[in-house]
C-alpha cells in the first residue's frame, strides 16, 4: 500500500471517505474526487492532520474532461496512478409505476457512465505502464433483483460485467490490470437521501436502521484486494451485515 498513488471517487463521504482515511493511514496517496468542494477540502485537511498525503479536485463522474482532469493531478503530483476506486454512485429506488425516469437517466450517468469515464481516462495509463487495479462499487443488488431496484440493479449489474470483462481482457492482452468488484449490502451512507419515493424511502430507512453497517467495513475490503500480491486478482467481494438476509 505505501506510496501507492489511488482516485477514489464519490470521495466526500460515506465509502469513499472511509476509505481515503484508511488508505492514507496505510501510507497510500490518495487523490479524492466528488462534486462537493466543501466536504472534499474538509477530508484532505483531517488525512494531512493524521499525516497522510491527500489531494482533491472537483469531480463530476458523468464528464468525461473531469475524470481525464484528475487523472491529469495525479500524474502531474505524483507521477502515476496505480490504483483508481469508482465508488460514485446513488440509489433512488422506486417502484417502476411511479415513472421516475429523471432519476432512472440519472442513475445510468452516474453508477454506469461514470464508470465508463473513469476507465476511459485511466485505461491508457495503466495500459501504458502494464500494471494497474480498477476497483468498481456494485451492491447485492447488482447480484439478484430487488423489488423498487429495477433500474439501480440494472446499472450495478452493468458494473458486474464490465468489470468482469476488463479483468479477462487485461490478462488476453497481458497488461496486469487487475480488477476487483465490490457488493455491498446495507451500509449506512448517504446513499439513502437520494431515494424521494416515499415507501420506498421509509422501507430502506427502517432496514438499514435495524440492520446497517459502517462504510469503513467496506474500507476494509478495498484495502484487501489491493493489498494481495501483484500476480494475485480478487475479483469479487460481497460484503454486508452478519444479521442482514440480503
Amino acid at each position: 500500500m505505501k506510496d501507492k498513488v489511488i482516485i477514489i471517487t464519490g470521495a466526500s463521504s460515506g465509502i469513499g471517505a472511509a476509505t481515503a482515511k484508511l488508505l492514507a493511514a496505510k501510507g497510500a496517496k490518495v487523490v479524492l474526487g466528488a462534486r462537493r468542494e466543501d466536504k472534499l477540502q474538509t477530508l484532505a485537511d483531517e488525512i494531512r492532520a493524521a499525516g497522510g498525503e491527500a489531494i482533491w479536485q472537483v469531480l463530476d463522474v458523468t464528464r468525461q474532461a473531469d475524470n481525464d482532469a484528475i487523472v491529469k493531478l495525479a500524474k502531474d503530483t505524483f507521477g502515476r496512478v496505480d490504483v483508481i476506486f469508482l465508488n460514485a454512485g446513488i440509489m433512488p429506488s422506486s417502484p417502476l409505476s411511479a415513472l421516475k425516469t429523471d432519476e432512472w437517466h440519472e442513475m445510468v450517468d452516474i453508477n454506469i457512465k461514470g464508470v465508463l469515464n473513469g476507465v476511459a481516462a485511466v485505461l491508457p495509463e495503466f495500459t501504458a505502464q502494464k500494471s494497474g487495479h480498477v476497483i468498481a462499487t456494485s451492491s447485492v443488488a447488482g447480484l439478484k433483483a430487488y423489488p423498487a431496484a429495477a433500474v439501480y440493479g440494472g446499472t450495478k449489474w452493468f458494473v458486474r460485467s464490465f468489470m468482469e470483462v476488463l479483468r479477462m481482457e487485461s490478462a488476453m492482452e497481458g497488461t496486469n490490470i487487475r480488477t476487483a468488484t465490490i457488493y455491498p449490502a446495507a451500509i449506512n451512507t448517504e446513499l439513502l437521501h437520494t431515494i424521494s419515493d416515499k415507501g420506498t424511502a421509509e422501507g430502506m430507512a427502517e432496514l438499514y436502521a435495524q440492520v446497517g453497517i459502517t462504510p469503513d467495513r467496506i474500507a476494509n475490503v478495498v484495502a484487501f484486494a489491493i493489498e494481495q500480491p501483484a500476480d494475485t486478482n480478487v475479483s469479487e467481494l460481497t460484503v454486508g451485515p452478519t444479521v442482514q438476509a440480503w
